[in-house]
Formats: C-alpha cells, structure tokens, sequence
C-alpha cells in the first residue's frame, strides 16, 4: 500500500495562497516536514493508461519548448515519451527523455521514469542524467534511482489539485530534493502550440537551491504548457509543438 496517496492531505504541508504575484509561492520549512512512502506495485496501473489529464503519459509523443535562460541565450528542450519502460521497486515506468540545448548546443541528455497509481497520482522514480560541455558529457549530478541508497520516489503531478497542497517531487537526500506546491487551477495560458484554459499552476523548486522559484502551467488532456522563473532566475519555455 502506498501510505499516503490514501489520505494525502494528512501528509502533506498546506500553506496559504493568493493571487498577489508578489508573494512568495514557497511554504514556510517544508524540509521539516518527514517523508516516508511504501511503494507496493500493485497499486500502480500500466503505462499505457493515462488517468491524469494534467501529465498523460502517452507513448511516442515529443514535446518541444523554446525561451530563453538567465543568460538571455536561446533555450530548446524536448521531451520525448519513449515506448519504452523502466522497472524500478517493483513498478513499471514510462521512460521520458528529456534533452536540452542552449545556443544549438546540447548541454543536457536526461532519462526520467514516471509512473501512475490507481487514484490518478503520477509518481516520479529517479533519472539518469549527463551535462555536456562541448560535445563531451562533464556531469552525472543529480542521477538518482529510486530504491537506490535510500532515495524514494515523489509525486510529479497529485489525481486530486487543492490550492496550496505542496508535495515531493523526488527525494535523495542532499542530491535530489525538488518540491512542487499548487498555486492555481484556473489559468489562461498563450504559448506558440496555442490558447489553453483552465490551466493548473505550479512553483516548483530544489530544497538544495531555495532561492530559486519557477512556475509551471498545465494544460488539460496536454500537459505542460509553459515553465517561467518567478525567483532567483530570468527565463522561460514555452511549448511549440507536440507530435
């Protein structure tokens, strides 16, 4: 049984939100708050059903973004759902290949492996990265596999939104500590792939980095629409097309 997925809002800091920009999305110490989860693998559908209409995961479809980053230098990234799985504690995962250029240069190559439970939840299970300089890989930091040196799996996108609920996103202490909270669930969104409504909003940021904020938006039956730093950091992404 996955523990928390029954009574989330047990489990889960709660922090108040409002609609002044200026405020900030973050809840006060959610490090302090403990984290434990049992992964059981029949509570966990296949992956080629898709019940979380804000994070589908459908095989063979890429996502591309384009913006720019802190640098004001050009920023590309694709997101490729493999038809490919990854067994990780027991579960069976989506593959996602997410790549990243800068200025026509590749500086990132990364394998995430996603999951969805029965109530909708779609967990995060750990990915395997390289940053490259130069045509040469410099960096595996930030690699983690859940089950692997006691990290454990988060959730990337909760079945049920509520306005404040902030959750894990991965947790492997002292190397991969990303959070997300929910800011919003009715917001327009305009990027170059098109106008979408109703759209949910998160900020989402590293308890290693605090200082660093961004926004996230969420189409329904799409996915991820738009990401734009709201602290620390210039820059955003926007979806251009999805095939």
């Amino acid at each position: 049984m996955i523990k928390f997925i029954l009574l989330p809002l047990t489990i889960f800091l709660l922090a108040s939100c409002d609609d002044d920009e200026d405020e900030d999305p973050r809840p006060e110490n959610p490090a302090d708050t403990p984290y434990e989860v049992n992964i059981n693998p029949d509570d966990f559908v296949s992956t080629g059903i898709t019940g979380n209409d804000f994070f589908p995961l459908v095989a063979l479809k890429t996502y591309t973004y384009e913006g720019t980053d802190e640098d004001n230098e050009s920023v590309k990234v694709e997101e490729a759902y493999l038809d490919e799985t990854k067994v990780v504690m027991g579960v069976t995962c989506r593959v996602v290949r997410a790549r990243e250029w800068v200025d026509d240069e590749l500086v990132e190559d990364t394998f995430d492996w996603y999951a969805q439970d029965h109530h909708g939840n779609v967990w995060y299970f750990g990915e395997d990265t390289k940053e490259y300089e130069d045509g040469n890989v410099v960096s595996s930091e930030g690699s983690w596999e859940a089950g692997v040196d006691g990290a454990l799996p988060g959730l990337i996108m909760p079945a049920s939104p509520i306005p404040g609920l902030w959750y894990r996103q991965e947790y492997y202490k002292g190397q991969a500590e990303d959070v997300g909270q929910i800011v919003g669930l009715n917001k327009s969104v305009t990027v170059p792939y098109g106008t979408f409504d109703n759209c949910l909003q998160t900020a989402e940021w590293d308890l290693l980095e605090p200082g660093v904020v961004e926004y996230k938006y969420y189409a329904p039956g799409v996915g991820l629409v738009k990401v734009e730093a709201a602290k620390g950091e210039e820059g955003y992404e926007d979806l251009v097309s999805v095939e």
